[in-house]
């Protein structure tokens, strides 16, 4: 294996058998560090997810280099050749479509393949929507959890959605224009209208737009507008001070549900979830008929 991982790079960048992970602007194309142009200038060969992007960088700062394309639908066939090519000398530089490699892309298994092979890793840092989109929002920052998107799958996505209602942990997501609407819908179904939330758009580029402070008045800027270009949300945790305070109201509909299902009357199931969870009967009742639309 490969001891030099870690160590300082004595002679000039790029270094043969070396992958470089490259972070490429989001938006900006002034982003991109002179570091990260000089191993672009001149590594073997760049890996991109769309060798379309990564030619609008080339185009920008007026250089050539070797391109091959590497996603999600080629990345287990091409892998192996990567791999090789490092094995054999030459220095590779991994790219997504914009931000760092490896954040909702297939750029980790080849990571993961690398360092199972001791090939050196060697990272030249640079924008991410992540911490862009973190810093930006001023929401609590020193602890977070990053999300990417929501799984599709119905009942995994609801589990996710329970965690994030429940977590005092800030929660970063990303999500497509076209279904950014639904999952606003969704929030406020799970975590309430009144929490904390930053919905960011096309972060570093011209019409870049920062929509807050909480779920109600993101829902109500978009209820008529059509959403476009790339979505970054950050969500405010619940206040961990009251977290002992409050019950979620889509949890307990949940509960409810079960019950009655399992043979249990609504009178009585409602008898027994108030008792649980020291409330009122009639709140899980009315709840239930959806005469309750937002519980604290």
């Amino acid at each position: 294996m490969n001891l030099n991982i870690l160590s300082s790079h004595k002679t000039q960048e790029p270094e043969s058998s070396v992958l470089y992970i490259v972070g490429t602007p989001i938006g900006n194309l002034s982003d991109l560090s002179f570091r990260a142009l000089n191993i672009f200038r001149n590594v073997s060969l760049i890996a991109c997810e769309d060798t379309r992007l990564t030619k609008k960088i080339m185009n920008k700062f007026k250089f050539k280099n070797n391109l091959i394309s590497f996603n999600k639908n080629n990345s287990q066939i091409k892998i192996p050749r990567i791999i090789n090519d490092l094995n054999s000398g030459k220095s590779i530089a991994l790219v997504s479509d914009a931000g760092m490699p490896s954040i909702c892309d297939p750029g980790e298994d080849l990571v993961k393949e690398a360092r199972s092979n001791g090939i050196t890793i060697v990272c030249i840092p640079g924008p991410c929507a992540v911490t862009t989109a973190l810093v930006s929002s001023g929401l609590p920052s020193s602890k977070f959890i990053f999300e990417g998107f929501l799984p599709k799958k119905k009942s995994e996505r609801e589990k996710l959605l329970l965690e994030i209602s429940k977590n005092d942990k800030t929660t970063i997501l990303f999500e497509s224009p076209i279904r950014l609407k639904n999952l606003l819908n969704e929030l406020k179904d799970h975590c309430g209208g009144e929490r904390e939330i930053i919905v960011l758009r096309e972060l570093t580029k011209k019409f870049e737009e920062h929509i807050g402070n909480h779920i109600d008045q993101v829902i109500k800027h978009f209820e008529s507008k059509e959403v476009k270009g790339e979505i970054t949300i950050v969500i405010k945790g619940i206040n961990k001070i009251k977290k002992n305070d409050k019950f979620n109201e889509f949890e307990l509909k949940e509960e409810l549900q079960y019950l009655i299902k399992a043979g249990l009357s609504l009178s009585a199931a409602s008898k027994y979830l108030a008792k649980k969870n020291n409330l009122k009967k009639r709140i899980i009742y009315d709840m239930y008929t959806n005469k309750i639309n937002k519980i604290l």
